[in-house]
């Protein structure tokens, strides 16, 4: 790994110009406090930890929407967000060293497909503005929704009110802070990347902000397709080069797809990135 491209990549981070887009590798070392169990972030951990810790039929361990729909059509989907809000809404965890990181030096604009709170929690000091994805409503066909945090609370509020001189989190798979709403199931990423293309999932501002940006994916698999489909969409419009991806040991679908894309693979992993800053 050579230390000429971390200092590059680390000085577009600086400077803004590189979007760090976290993946549940990002979360790594993030720990239960009691039983220093890690936190189910992977689409595998989450499918046991959905299932009381007891693997599903392998059709459904495939991948963490698969399985979620099928729980969804046996016990409603209220059932998914009760089970994402237990998992991630309270403060049992121990903090990513990915997040201390952030927390230190606050990027402009932060995409995390993860749907816990620690990105939330890095800025819980200054203001900020909020993205979370939303899936399959009806009032609108827009699916997100802004929220501006004021220091203290968060407020909902329209585009049109969005400072843009503040720092943006785009949540797209939901969270459970300031209301829980989640992308889960297979139902959920249809929709959601539906409307994503068709260009409603995004707020203006952010497509205007997010041209010819580079990205660094730390601890994003893209071996997925639905991973992959939320990705090409958010970053749509970036620089011709579209960034690096972490990656130790990718797979061969994931080396052709980089490549057709503009995505650079690099020999390290998320502790490697850590090292170097």
């Amino acid at each position: 790994m050579s230390s000429t491209v971390f200092s590059e990549i680390l000085s577009g981070l600086y400077e803004n110009n590189v979007v760090p887009y976290l993946g549940p590798g990002a979360l790594f070392d993030a720990t239960n406090k009691l039983t220093g169990e890690p936190m189910p972030a992977d689409s595998n951990s989450l499918i046991l930890a959905m299932n009381n810790g007891k693997p599903m039929a392998p059709k459904l361990m495939y991948e963490f929407p698969r399985a979620a729909m099928n729980q969804e059509l046996k016990k409603g989907r209220n059932f998914l967000g009760q089970f994402l809000t237990k998992l991630y809404g309270n403060t049992e965890w121990t903090r990513a060293a990915v997040h201390n990181w952030l927390a230190d030096w606050k990027p402009a604009y932060v995409i995390d497909i993860n749907r816990d709170t620690q990105l939330q929690d890095s800025y819980a000091d200054e203001e900020h503005t909020l993205i979370v994805g939303v899936a399959r409503i009806t009032a609108s066909q827009f699916r997100y929704r802004i929220y501006h945090f004021d220091g203290s609370d968060y407020f909902e509020i329209p585009q049109e009110q969005v400072d843009t001189r503040l720092p943006v989190l785009f949540k797209p798979m939901g969270t459970p802070r300031p209301e829980a709403n989640y992308i889960a199931s297979d139902a959920d990423y249809v929709d959601y990347i539906t409307e994503l293309m068709g260009g409603f999932a995004i707020p203006d501002f952010l497509k205007e902000y997010r041209k010819d940006k580079q990205y660094l994916f730390i601890g994003v698999p893209l071996n997925r397709d639905s991973e992959r489909m939320v990705m090409s969409d958010i970053v749509y419009g970036a620089a011709e080069k579209k960034g690096w991806v972490l990656n130790k040991n990718p797979t061969d679908k994931e080396k052709r797809y980089c490549k057709k894309i503009g995505l650079e693979i690099i020999d390290a992993g998320v502790e490697d990135l850590l090292a170097a800053v």
